[in-house]
């Protein structure tokens, strides 16, 4: 009978394809498959850049640097983009606070000449949820705003 630790050498190897066969034997092989071989990206090996989102001609920042300080253009952004998602809550929920612009964070970042307003709902501000509780956590909005308020484009994200 075989034992346990042969078994589960046979069945990786059965898995892979078999063993991989010496490049040093040349032409004279042992007529086994061939092991593919990897290719290296770049000498790093970190994962490669990611391709810029751009929609609606816009592209998108990877992530959202927040605003040390926010100027008057910045406020105007956030407020826009607050707006906009104010005026998409059901009105069934109007008086729920969980929707209200008390539960929503916003970050403002700027990048080429546009705001990114990033809005994150957060009950716990409620008071009846406790801290860091999300209910919906891929919940966000996304918009790119220009520096006089204007909502020009919302991330092609659909939560």
């Amino acid at each position: 009978m075989m034992k346990l630790h042969h078994f589960v050498v046979l069945m990786t190897l059965l898995a892979d394809g078999g063993p991989v066969s010496s490049p040093a034997r040349g032409a004279e092989g042992d007529a086994g498959t061939v092991a593919p071989q990897a290719r290296i990206a770049s000498t790093d090996g970190g994962a490669a850049a990611r391709q810029p989102v751009v929609a609606e001609g816009i592209e998108w920042p990877d992530d959202l640097r927040p605003l040390a300080t926010l100027d008057g253009p910045a406020i105007l952004a956030a407020h826009a983009a607050l707006q906009r998602v104010m005026a998409k809550v059901p009105k069934e929920f109007a008086g729920d606070c969980s929707y209200s612009a008390k539960a929503m964070e916003v970050t403002v970042g700027q990048k080429g000449g546009l705001y990114f307003v990033e809005i994150n709902r957060r009950v716990d501000k409620c008071g009846w949820a406790v801290p860091g509780f999300n209910p919906s956590p891929h919940w966000f909005e996304l918009y790119a705003v220009s520096p006089d308020g204007k909502v020009l484009a919302r991330y092609p994200y659909n939560p």
